[in-house]
């Protein structure tokens, strides 16, 4: 394999043990969650809200950067890339390798980023429901 190619799957692979790692992080989190108490679980809301604030700008940048990515993607038409493999037209085919590997480094990352929000909407969850728990021990009393 190229240099480039092995690169790119050394970052890929990298990125992608990036995700399981926080995958695997996100459910001991959840599955810890039923043992914590309210003020806890509110407090880990609280830091994860932080976090996700922190990240907003980058995350809109990076679901921007793919919006334009895949129109990119659409205006590519399969028939350029026949000839221009058929005509040894390696700059444009350099490019459109450059092109699809950012896209995937964005994806990787936009996975990321989905499962910090989908801890947050969690947590926002489970505080929701031992909030109204709370509330139905409060009026049946």
């Amino acid at each position: 394999m190229s240099t480039a190619i092995d690169n790119f799957t050394k970052q890929l692979h990298d990125n992608l043990e990036a995700v399981e790692d926080r995958l695997n992080s996100l459910k001991k989190n959840i599955q810890s969650l039923p043992k914590k108490t309210q003020t806890e679980i509110q407090s880990t809301l609280d830091k994860a809200k932080i976090n996700l604030d922190e990240k907003k700008q980058e995350f809109d940048d990076y679901r921007a950067k793919l919006k334009t990515q895949l129109e990119e993607k659409e205006s590519e038409l399969m028939s350029n890339i026949e000839e221009w493999k058929a005509n040894r037209e390696a700059e444009k085919l350099e490019h459109r390798a450059d092109k699809a590997e950012d896209y995937a480094a964005t994806m990787t990352f936009l996975a990321m980023a989905a499962m910090d929000e989908a801890e947050e909407a969690t947590l926002a969850a489970i505080a929701a429901r031992l909030d109204a728990e709370a509330a139905v021990g409060i009026t049946e009393k």
